[in-house]
């Protein structure tokens, strides 16, 4: 059977990395491979993106429109069939409650299809809805209050393959690819930083793959981000390492930092974070006194833990006061391909505070970030009576009932819902829940632009950009429709009147991918039609782009110390200290193998990750009569779930490591060998929540571990 091959990459994360696909003769998807000759990726994919086959030939893969029945199982339905009962549930909810009933969830699948990226912010505002959400805002959404508060800098920070040094707080991105570290085979990028001199901090409870390779490795308990960054940031301000040019021209409150770090001795720090003071201030040392250039920067360590949003915030004074930022004449290495350039000065735009005028919820007068409502308030807007009451979601390419803590509550307020449709390929949780299952192409069936959102994080040295068409056809017999298929045909069967990415859409003639596409790289230096002529990508022509002098009028400063940051860290300040009677903390851990809850019904990554194993310091185990392969019981104060252990000597004492992204709707043994545990049985949601996203803690968490024998026939 002839075979052939043809070049793609890989959208499943902000890697892109570039693979080579083989294809029979029927253009059915056979084999992948790294692309050696990618000129980002430089031959590098993960094992996750290499089970694409699998994926595309899956038994599990949804083929057909599903529609659930009053019993709880699905039948097939024609696609035009679906969307027609849809439309006519959702005009029926619009006449009776409008559209503040209606509300979208997008997940990794919507981001990373180009062409329908914002295509559910779009046909929601076409419908007069603001109730949009995403994982996005139930992951880093700190970053965004952050910069929302301190203010921002248009150039940037010092990129990661410029500076001469790198602090990761919570991140470990040789397992799970996480800007702005380069995410352009991450490994292979960290080598070639190391080799030319560059000094790399890592800050994280366990000696990740990422703190293999760090010059320094700081290992606090879990949840105790937001002391660590004030313990650096009183070191540095009383040993006078901070760049004083810097901060008295672009800081406008120093003092008032200064006054409320005076608690944050590094001995107090030390108690209380479970570390060395002598190893905090080498930390500060290296980071704000040897090394002149180089950022500090996150993941979902610090976002996903207590006092979340000051943590974010403190980081980035970090950056703030050490100036690590590009200045005036400075080159912008991607000034944007696919995204519209714009000046980058070098001064301060004032801190926006976006979710003070924007829309507010009716749950707390929350407001917006990053255009979205946060994620945390969703099961309330679904679940609190009144005016306003969500009875409609689409989950566009998303599964929240595995990303949203307190999964007794989640699958209560879907079940609450008048109308949940999921666009997902496969049986997830959250399509279990859903009244319409809509299966769509798969990425090497569709074509597609890399994730222009944040294309300078993808590709930050140069830029670039590139295409790929579809490549492999749908199986034989199915009925898949592209993503944004769905919302157009929507828009005209309610007669909307709709525009995407602000062009209006011909809702009579259907459009194609490609159309699309073109109005997403309406910006380009070059054409759609140049683009796609190069199939391994091409480096956009022009100018280059320098950092700009600053406004010499321009009298903006970094907010510092706001008040509202002032007032959390007085309370942070205040604490006596987590944990009473329970003996460790829940610490969330990425998996090599596995991203999120992707992929986890296909064999390669099943046979390596069956389940979500407890991992815990071989100290801790012996010291608690647990050996490997024990079941043990895991309890907060919300909340219990089973699991089995694993030792793991690269793991703090007091820690226990368990994955979110796992568990069924079902809770017990069996359950547990087929879908793992649910972390998110342990974590409440109406309580625990940062102010402004609405963000749960999910990380830093105090728990018990025990050994158990078998489930407790009353669990």
């Amino acid at each position: 059977m002839p075979l052939r091959e043809e070049i793609s990459f890989c959208r499943i994360c902000m890697g892109h990395c570039g693979v080579v696909l083989t294809l029979d003769e029927q253009d059915r998807l056979v084999g992948i491979r790294a692309d050696r000759e990618d000129p980002q990726t430089l031959g590098y994919a993960c094992f996750k993106g290499l089970q694409s086959v699998e994926a595309h030939n899956s038994p599990d893969r949804i083929l057909h429109p599903l529609k659930r029945m009053p019993d709880g199982s699905f039948v097939r339905i024609p696609l035009e069939q679906a969307l027609d009962e849809i439309a006519d549930k959702i005009r029926a909810i619009l006449d009776e409650s409008g559209p503040e009933a209606m509300a979208g969830y997008k997940g990794g699948g919507g981001y990373f299809t180009a062409s329908a990226v914002l295509m559910l912010r779009d046909w929601l505002k076409a419908l007069g809805s603001d109730k949009i959400f995403s994982s996005a805002t139930i992951d880093q959404s700190a970053k965004t209050v952050a910069f929302g508060r301190i203010g921002l800098w248009p150039p940037g920070r010092t990129p990661f393959h410029r500076g001469d040094v790198f602090m990761l707080v919570g991140s470990n991105p040789l397992v799970s690819i996480n800007p702005p570290f380069d995410t352009r085979n991450p490994t292979k990028r960290l080598k070639e930083a190391k080799a030319r001199g560059m000094k790399l901090i890592v800050i994280d409870p366990r000696r990740t793959e990422t703190a293999q390779f760090a010059d320094l490795h700081l290992q606090p308990l879990p949840g105790e981000d937001a002391a660590v960054m004030a313990g650096l940031l009183h070191i540095i301000l009383g040993e006078g390492w901070e760049d004083k040019e810097f901060c008295k021209r672009h800081v406008g409150d120093l003092d008032a930092l200064r006054a409320a770090l005076v608690p944050f001795t590094p001995d107090v720090v030390a108690r209380r974070a479970d570390v060395p003071a002598e190893k905090l201030f080498e930390v500060a040392e290296l980071f704000a006194h040897r090394c002149k250039t180089g950022a500090a920067a996150s993941s979902t360590g610090p976002d996903m833990g207590p006092h979340s949003n000051l943590a974010e915030h403190l980081l980035e004074t970090l950056n703030v006061v050490c100036g690590r930022y590009l200045r005036e004449g400075d080159p912008i290495d991607n000034p944007g391909v696919l995204a519209q350039r714009f000046p980058r000065p070098a001064q301060v735009v004032p801190a926006p505070r976006w979710w003070e005028h924007s829309y507010k919820s009716r749950i707390g007068g929350i407001g917006m970030l990053m255009g979205e409502l946060p994620t945390g308030i969703m099961l309330d807007e679904i679940l609190e009576p009144g005016g306003g009451r969500v009875r409609c979601l689409i989950s566009h390419g998303g599964n929240p009932a595995s990303a949203i803590p307190d999964k007794k509550r989640v699958v209560k307020a879907f079940n609450a819902l008048d109308l949940l449709v999921s666009i997902e390929p496969f049986m997830t949780v959250t399509a279990q829940l859903s009244h319409y299952i809509l299966p769509p192409k798969m990425q090497y069936e569709r074509a597609d632009l890399p994730f222009w959102l944040y294309e300078t994080m993808v590709y930050p040295a140069e830029p670039y950009t590139r295409y790929s068409p579809e490549l492999a056809k749908p199986p034989e017999g199915s009925e898949l429709c592209d993503d944004w298929y769905v919302f157009w045909s929507l828009a005209k069967r309610l007669g909307l009147k709709m525009e995407y990415l602000g062009v209006p859409l011909d809702l009579e003639n259907e459009p194609t991918t490609d159309d699309l596409l073109r109005i997403a790289a309406r910006h380009a230096p070059v054409t759609f039609d140049e683009i796609k002529a190069h199939p391994r990508g091409l480096l956009a022509p022009g100018e280059p782009q320098f950092v700009g002098p600053a406004d010499p009028d321009n009298p903006t400063r970094f907010t510092v110390m706001p008040d509202d940051v002032r007032d959390e860290i007085g309370a942070l300040a205040a604490e006596k200290g987590k944990g009473g009677t329970f003996t460790h903390r829940l610490a969330v851990r990425r998996l090599r193998d596995m991203f999120n809850s992707m992929g986890r019904n296909l064999p390669k990554i099943r046979e390596r990750v069956p389940y979500n194993r407890a991992f815990l310091n071989p100290d801790d185990m012996q010291a608690a009569g647990i050996g490997s392969d024990d079941w043990v019981e895991i309890t907060s104060d919300h909340g219990r779930v089973r699991a089995i252990a694993e030792a793991d000597p690269t793991l703090r004492r007091g820690v226990l490591s368990l994955s979110h992204g796992f568990g069924g709707l079902e809770e017990d043994d069996d359950a547990y060998l087929a879908d793992g545990a649910s972390t998110n049985l342990l974590i409440p949601m109406d309580r625990n929540r940062e102010t402004i996203n609405a963000m749960p803690w999910m990380t830093g968490i105090p728990v018990n571990v025990r050994r158990a024998s078998s489930w407790p026939s009353n669990a």
